[in-house]
């Protein structure tokens, strides 16, 4: 069994490159890569949390964290073909360009 520490590092690690990476890119696909490390990072602090019982693990965080695996995907898939069709019409990913369209 690892220490909780291994793991807050690791989440920690995860939700900084998730923050970098949606606050330094402009460009559509590399912002839902950053909100999916940022849901990776949770999923895994929460599954961490749940193995720290000595002899046993509780499965209802691992369940949830599989239903929440579920959502993030379907999330992820709304976004990407968002973001295709925002291709489609504007030739561009750059969400400065995109700035413009304002009403």
């Amino acid at each position: 069994m690892y220490p909780i520490t291994f793991f807050i590092v690791t989440t920690a690690l995860l939700f900084v490159f998730g923050l970098v990476a949606l606050t330094i890119k402009r460009d559509l696909v590399r912002l839902l890569i950053g909100i999916e490390i940022l849901f990776n990072a949770a999923n895994l602090f929460f599954v961490a949390l749940s193995t720290q019982h000595v002899g046993m693990i509780d499965p209802l965080p691992q369940s949830i964290v599989m239903m929440a695996l579920v959502l993030d995907g379907t999330v992820i898939a709304v976004g990407l073909a968002l973001a295709l069709n925002v291709f489609k019409h504007y030739k561009t990913f750059d969400i400065r360009k995109l700035r413009r369209l304002k009403w």
